[in-house]
Order: C-alpha cells, then sequence, then structure tokens
C-alpha cells in the first residue's frame, strides 16, 4: 500500500531537519516542503504592494491556503510514480479540521494510498532559540510579536488524529534534545517499514 507523510508541528520545531533524515532512510520516497514554495508567494506580496508578512491578514486570505493545496495537489500525483510521498509542512489548522483530513484519506484511498502524520514535539523555548539561530525572513514578525504570536499556536498533539486500532496513522517525534531525535527516528522508521 502507498503512504502520504505529513511531517507536521508548529513552525521552528525542527520538521526540515526530521523530514530530511526521514526521507534519506526510506526508500522510493519523494520529498516535497512546502517551504518551496514561498519565492512564488514573496513575489504575490510584491505584485500586490504588501508588506512580506506571513502573519498578516493579506497572506492568511490570499496565499496560506493555496500554498496547501499545491503541495497536496504535487504529493497525489507523485504517488502516481512512486510508494511514499513525505510532505514537510505546518498543516497546524489542516490536521485539527476533522472534514479536512477525512477529505483528504478519500483522496488517498482512491489511489490505494494511506496517511501517517509525524508529529514533531518540541518544547516551545526550543523553538524560538531555533528561529534566532535560523534567522530567516519569515520568522521576523513572529520574534518580533512573540507573546502575540505564541498566543495563536497550538503545541498540543493532535489526538484526534489517533485510531487505537491502527499503529502508523499518528506518530510522535520528540525533538527537544539529540537524545529524543535519536530515539524518535530510530522507532518511527522501524514503524514505517514494518508495514
Amino acid at each position: 500500500m502507498k503512504r502520504l507523510i505529513l511531517v507536521t508541528s508548529p513552525p521552528a520545531s525542527g520538521k526540515t531537519y526530521i523530514s530530511k533524515q526521514l526521507a534519506r532512510n526510506l526508500k522510493h520516497v519523494v520529498y516535497l516542503d512546502k517551504d518551496t514554495l514561498i519565492v512564488l508567494s514573496k513575489q504575490i506580496f510584491v505584485v500586490a504592494g504588501q508588506e512580506y508578512n506571513r502573519s498578516s491578514d493579506f497572506f492568511e486570505a490570499n496565499i496560506r491556503d493555496y500554498e496547501y493545496m499545491a503541495i497536496v495537489d504535487l504529493a497525489m500525483e507523485a504517488l502516481d510514480y512512486d510508494d511514499i510521498v513525505l510532505i514537510n509542512a505546518p498543516f497546524t489548522r489542516e490536521i485539527r479540521d476533522t472534514g479536512y483530513m477525512n477529505g483528504l484519506r478519500e483522496r488517498l484511498a482512491e489511489k490505494d494510498a494511506k496517511l501517517t502524520v509525524i508529529w514533531v514535539q518540541t518544547d516551545v523555548e526550543v523553538c524560538r532559540q531555533r528561529m534566532i539561530e535560523r534567522n530567516s525572513d519569515r520568522d521576523q514578525w513572529k520574534l518580533d510579536h512573540w507573546e502575540e504570536y505564541i498566543a495563536g499556536v497550538n503545541f498540543d498533539i493532535p489526538e484526534e488524529l489517533d485510531d487505537p486500532n491502527c499503529n502508523d496513522d499518528l506518530l510522535i517525534f520528540k525533538n527537544s534534545s539529540d537524545a529524543e531525535f535519536q530515539t524518535s527516528m530510530k522507532e518511527i522508521l522501524e514503524i514505517i517499514e514494518s508495514e
């Protein structure tokens, strides 16, 4: 059976590093990163004469959902050619939206594919330090308005995705330290590769 893996979490939890390490260790995987679409999104801000702010109302209304539609459509197409597709993207709203997730599962069922969500669990302060260290313009507003930003971020594990009869629908990747990373990488690879 084919598989779509969503590596999800709030920003700066370590999604990209984890996603790339998982992709390197899996056989026959297509790796997709939603951040690759940022170059297009930046151009939309320019053309619209808007300040580049990925937390703005303009971004929410005109860009955010379209980035997700594009990356999921690319993944669906890739499943026609390979057995595993891994998307690195926050999906923070989508994974808590039952209708969205059921619709995604239905689309995957048409391709004889299943969904695995890997939630990256990282301490909030570790995320803040990682944002500072990576020094990316996409984080500047978040860091400048940290209390306002963090109040709107849900770090809770999306337990509603966990079917007790399935061992690979929701996997938790603990990533607040190197030791947690090593343990989680080993455990999650074993689960995915055993299927």
